[in-house]
């Protein structure tokens, strides 16, 4: 059984960091892009970052560019997200994801999702 599990979220301070973590398990991930989505309340899932099987494709939504850094460990199967100088309107649930190749901003091209984290930036 394929498993995206997320860790890392909590609560923070405008202008404080947190790192978020995505281990993948139950598959050969060999090929496949890893990124993150995330969803406000009332707001659909939107794209945030996401990082090729080779790292040389990396990919981020306008509103986490020069913020957010994301890679990945292709030996651990681990995906990492920096997030730095956090504003309230950061405040979602990230969600882990899989794309059986490259990477995708449709929510609808991803395969895999994980069960999601809370991040809370308070002002």
């Amino acid at each position: 059984q394929v498993q995206l599990v997320e860790s890392g979220g909590g609560s923070v301070q405008a202008g404080g960091s947190l790192r978020l973590s995505c281990a993948a398990s139950g598959r050969d991930f060999v090929g496949y892009g890893l990124g993150w989505f995330r969803q406000a309340p009332g707001q659909e899932r939107r794209f945030v970052a996401g990082i090729s099987w080779s790292t040389k494709f990396v990919h981020y939504a306008d509103s986490v560019k020069g913020r957010f850094t994301v890679s990945r460990d292709n030996g651990n199967d681990t995906i990492l997200l920096q997030m730095d100088s956090l504003k309230p309107e950061d405040t979602a649930v990230y969600y882990c994801v899989a794309w059986s190749f490259g990477v995708d901003t449709q929510s609808s091209r991803v395969e895999y999702w994980g069960q999601g984290t809370q991040v809370t930036v308070s002002s």
